[in-house]
């Protein structure tokens, strides 16, 4: 088999950078990946988990979110639609004050359209939630 960079697996091909003094993938050196030296900040510096303020405000707007469905689903469905809008609408405040650098998994487009559809979506959760009617009982045939 041929091998267009030299005539082994392995080996390089004359006048080319042996793979061992390559840079990393896609031609990137590790200076450039964050924590691997001067642009990417200290080596030894420790990653934190959310790293934004926006990323934790997301994780707090997602636990409250799955506490309400599951409220919605086995309790009082219109409290549980109200706890999903005040999260939306709590979703919607962060991402209006928050900068962009800080706004983490919260800033999906451009910061009013997003502020809008999450306070759209949470009022309307809310006013359907006050407005539909309550559905009567299951009948009970006499039997």
């Amino acid at each position: 088999m041929i091998h267009p960079e030299g005539d082994e697996p392995g080996e390089a091909a004359p006048g080319s950078t042996p793979p061992s003094e390559q840079s990393g993938p896609a031609g990137h050196d590790q200076a450039d990946q964050p924590g691997g030296g001067p642009a990417g900040g200290p080596a030894d510096e420790e990653r934190r988990y959310p790293s934004t303020i926006g990323g934790a405000c997301y994780l707090v707007v997602l636990g409250v979110g799955v506490a309400a469905i599951v409220v919605a689903a086995i309790g009082d469905w219109r409290f549980g639609v109200r706890l999903l809008a005040g999260a939306l609408g709590g979703a919607a405040a962060c991402r209006l004050v928050l900068p962009q650098r800080d706004a983490g998994m919260l800033a999906v487009r451009h910061r009013l359209v997003d502020v809008v559809l999450l306070v759209a979506v949470a009022v309307a959760l809310w006013v359907l939630a006050g407005d539909i009617p309550d559905q009567p009982g299951p009948v009970v045939v006499p039997g």
